[in-house]
């Protein structure tokens, strides 16, 4: 090797300065915790609303639905918009309409306001910023410690949780619900001009390599397509597959036990057994500690262990914990109800490394984005419907008791089903899907390795 390769070498940069993957990675997670400030205050906000307006829990818990719903599906448009007119235009316009949203839930006096305010404009906003983001990221610009960063974005939306849900907690007690939202819309304004400085959509783009790439790295191309077209049409080849509609359904499941009931259920369900407002509100940040440890350390993980064992682990011990929450659930924090705390932060979104680490194995490089966006889709309609299920077991028998056991035989159900899942090398995973030109001159994706991972 040359003197002016060595010069040039990925640690003789790293050296010299912090690569500039790091940078983004940074811009990327403080958008990510913009996104969950808003999503993870919900459950604080319920209950004020319902008693200023007087809505039913069922009001409530269905506008929650929809913002659920909507950020899950527009995950797989928006990492598809991301490929045809940039990370950075997409970010900035999201962080925007959460702003705008957040403001209109301010002044709204109609729960059909609530409907639209939470969950289209807030539900796409916050869509746009799904995992599904932070997903695109890892893979662009990290060809080493891609499970890693993966882990730490995806505790993105604990530390968001961590940090507004006691303060707007407190703030609510204090000035009201209505300052408290308009800190997170704040928050997500100031956001928008470090994105558009600091947020680049490729290395490419600003003459790097991704962090830990050898020098003369060609990253894969874009596929040409319409966003609409790619995300239709990825969903059409991926669903060949058994592997996908695993991930389909046991990442709805995920969505089910953690946003749609803890993160929306968690804080009131606490104050019907007696316990203060702030005190739920604490426990719920403590999960989001807790999920900061323990996803960054499934991104580790995954890094080094087969991803379905760790996805039946996490998937059966978080059934096994929500099973017993109706017995440690009081006016206190009792010591077993603390150690569900820490173990279910622990397990919180662990489960996000290995799935996206699945995407990438059995779909490849280039469309595990969009791939992995249909999936957390899934995930995200499973939050919305168990919202709205656990609304509704409260408003007709007054407690959540049959929400938290089918939550909990939901996620054993999912640790089972990845026994069925084929290994790492088991078929051809290709790392890209590479792109070639039809007669007609135009760009087409080569599918044949899709069709390779399907059965």
């Amino acid at each position: 090797m040359t003197s002016v390769q060595q010069s040039n070498s990925p640690s003789s940069r790293t050296r010299r300065r912090l690569h500039r993957a790091w940078w983004v990675a940074g811009i990327t997670f403080l958008a990510l915790i913009a996104s969950a400030a808003f999503r993870s205050s919900t459950g604080v906000l319920i209950e004020p609303l319902e008693n200023e307006f007087g809505w039913s829990r069922s009001i409530t818990s269905f506008a929650i639905t929809v913002n659920l719903v909507i950020y899950g599906l527009t995950a797989p448009f928006a990492a598809a918009l991301m490929q045809k007119f940039g990370i950075r235009r997409i970010v900035a316009l999201s962080l925007t309409l959460v702003t705008l949203g957040c403001l209109a839930t301010i002044v709204m006096r109609d729960s059909w306001q609530l409907v639209l305010a939470w969950g289209f404009a807030i539900g796409i906003g916050t869509g746009s910023m799904a995992l599904v983001f932070g997903a695109i990221i890892a893979n662009r610009w990290f060809v080493t410690r891609r499970g890693l960063v993966t882990g730490i974005f995806s505790a993105a939306s604990s530390t968001g949780q961590l940090v507004f849900l006691p303060l707007m907690a407190a703030l609510i007690a204090s000035h009201g619900w209505r300052t408290a939202v308009a800190v997170v819309a704040g928050f997500s304004l100031l956001l928008v001009p470090l994105v558009l400085w600091l947020l680049a959509d490729s290395p490419a783009d600003v003459g790097e390599i991704p962090y830990g790439a050898e020098p003369g790295y060609v990253s894969p191309d874009v596929i040409p397509q319409r966003p609409a077209r790619l995300a239709i049409s990825t969903l059409v080849s991926s669903s060949r597959s058994w592997t996908f509609w695993v991930l389909m359904v046991t990442f709805f499941i995920c969505g089910w036990s953690t946003n749609g009931l803890i993160g929306s259920h968690f804080i009131p369900a606490a104050h019907d057994h007696g316990m203060p407002a702030t005190t739920a509100a604490n426990l719920l940040a403590l999960i989001g500690i807790f999920d900061i440890v323990g996803t960054i350390g499934s991104g580790w993980l995954t890094d080094r262990v087969d991803p379905r064992n760790l996805l039946v682990a996490y998937y059966g011990l978080r059934g096994l914990s929500l099973l017993i929450v109706p017995t440690v659930l009081g006016s206190s924090v009792d010591p077993p109800l603390f150690l569900f705390i820490v173990f279910y932060g622990l397990d919180w979104v662990a489960t996000v490394p290995p799935t996206v680490a699945l995407c990438r194995e059995h779909f490849g490089l280039q469309r595990s984005g969009v791939v992995f966006g249909w999936v957390y889709a899934s995930h995200m309609v499973g939050a919305g419907i168990a919202a709205s299920f656990a609304g509704t077991v409260r408003a007709h028998t007054g407690d959540y008791r049959i929400a938290w056991l089918t939550a909990g035989a939901l996620c054993v159900l999912a640790a089972l089903l990845f026994f069925t899942v084929r290994g790492r090398g088991e078929y051809f995973a290709p790392t890209e899907i590479s792109v070639v030109s039809s007669p007609g001159g135009k760009h087409e994706p080569d599918l044949a390795a899709e069709e390779g991972a399907s059965l």
